[in-house]
């Protein structure tokens, strides 16, 4: 084999390895940015933990390929740079989406989070889920209603049976 076909398959092994390590990926089209504008968004992104690669359209598709993603396929055209979220499912989405609103160019292509297949509709889902951070105070606050709930009632009990009211 040559050796630019090895360097070919290490590449697309790279790729598949990304997407299968990641919790999210969301593919974009960047057109339309300057440098500044785009050292911007790589910075955000840098900050929320994602990792904003350009990578050729025939390398995604060899790699999805092997990822049996074949509805992404038909996202593979002009130029692609993909944002990999590996800690956090939803900062890809948000920080992204965010950055389109403010600055009204690139386009969402696709993504994938957790292995399946997201329109760009599904990345805007995701990009407007809450963070962990308020989902998990939002669980609390349900549980600590119960809970309180809870104790009123057993202290009414106790009043009833006591004789207090």
């Amino acid at each position: 084999m040559s050796k630019n076909l090895e360097i070919k398959k290490g590449v697309v092994a790279d790729i598949k390895e990304k997407f299968e390590k990641a919790q999210t990926a969301v593919l974009v089209d960047y057109r339309g940015l300057n440098v500044a504008e785009d050292t911007e968004l790589r910075n955000q992104l840098r900050k929320a933990g994602v990792e904003y690669v350009v990578l050729k359209n025939t390398m995604i598709n060899l790699a999805i390929k092997e990822m049996n993603l074949d509805e992404m396929k038909s996202h593979l055209e002009g130029p692609t740079a993909v944002a990999f979220g590996y800690e956090d499912a939803i900062a890809p989405a948000k920080v992204l989406t965010d950055f389109i609103k403010a600055k009204k160019k690139m386009n969402i292509k696709c993504g994938v989070c957790d292995g399946a297949y997201l329109d760009e509709a599904g990345v805007q889902a995701l990009a407007n889920t809450p963070s962990r951070e308020v989902l998990i105070a939002k669980i609390m606050g349900s549980m600590m209603s119960s809970v309180s709930k809870f104790v009123y009632a057993l202290e009414a009990i106790r009043k009833k049976q006591a004789g207090e009211e």
